[in-house]
């Protein structure tokens, strides 16, 4: 349904550092950099960060963005590579029933604060 996403970074590099490493579990890396922009994705870019223009003409605000595992494991190193980064972990993997009784996520904060998640929605 959505061809990409891009979202603001206050520090373009240390977002990429983030990104770098918490996506390489999911199979996703950079594919392409322009314009001061990083696209990631596993076959084509569809997660973008770029600068926050100057003057910023808002300050930012939470963003949430969920980005999918191919099985448990594989939110488990999500979880393991942010923490390495240094990120802020929200909650630890875990099985999520109020969503539904498979739904396996991870929840943690990119440098700018955003709410990032890896999610496995298959059984064990």
């Amino acid at each position: 349904m959505l061809n990409h996403v891009e979202i603001q970074a206050a520090d373009v590099p240390a977002s990429a550092t983030f990104y770098d490493a918490v996506l390489a579990p999911l199979g996703a890396g950079r594919r392409i950099e322009h314009q001061g922009r990083i696209g990631y994705g596993d076959e084509r870019p569809e997660f973008w960060i770029g600068p926050v223009p100057e003057p910023a003409t808002s300050p930012a605000r939470e963003s949430h963005l969920a980005f999918t595992a191919p099985d448990r494991s594989t939110v488990d190193a999500f979880h393991a590579a942010a923490v390495a980064v240094g990120a802020e972990v929200l909650h630890a993997p875990r099985v999520w029933p109020r969503y539904h009784d498979t739904y396996y996520a991870s929840f943690v904060r990119d440098p700018d604060g955003n709410n990032i998640e890896a999610v496995c929605e298959r059984p064990e």
